[in-house]
């Protein structure tokens, strides 16, 4: 339930972030939710790799290359999908800002809501 729980919210989230930004166009809520789900495997299967491979500058730029590796995901599940557009890394750097600041309030509501008291 928890997990069907955050994917639900993952996609309004988005539908919210092409709501407040022009630069990513999400056409229905079944494109959202597609959408979630996509990046949460490229988060959950490529972005380990990718921070692994670029270490270096991670720990050379104080861990601000996360937030381009960040945007690559989101940049990327747009590229792969129908419904779901970014209009350049530019609009993916800010609309994975805006997602994750979502995603922050999510897994807090989530983990409020579940915890066993």
């Amino acid at each position: 339930m928890k997990l069907i729980t955050k994917w639900l919210l993952s996609a309004a989230a988005l539908l919210a972030v092409a709501y407040l930004y022009s630069g990513v166009v999400i056409d229905s809520f079944g494109a959202a939710l597609i959408a979630a789900l996509v990046i949460g495997l490229f988060n959950m299967l490529l972005r380990p790799v990718l921070v692994l491979l670029t270490l270096p500058v991670t720990v050379l730029t104080l861990g601000l290359f996360l937030f381009v590796i960040n945007a690559l995901m989101f940049w990327s599940a747009a590229g792969v999908l129908s419904g779901f557009h970014v209009r350049g890394f530019g609009a993916a750097l800010l609309g994975s800002l805006i997602y994750s600041v979502f995603g922050i309030v999510i897994d807090s509501v989530i983990e409020r809501l579940f915890s066993k008291h």
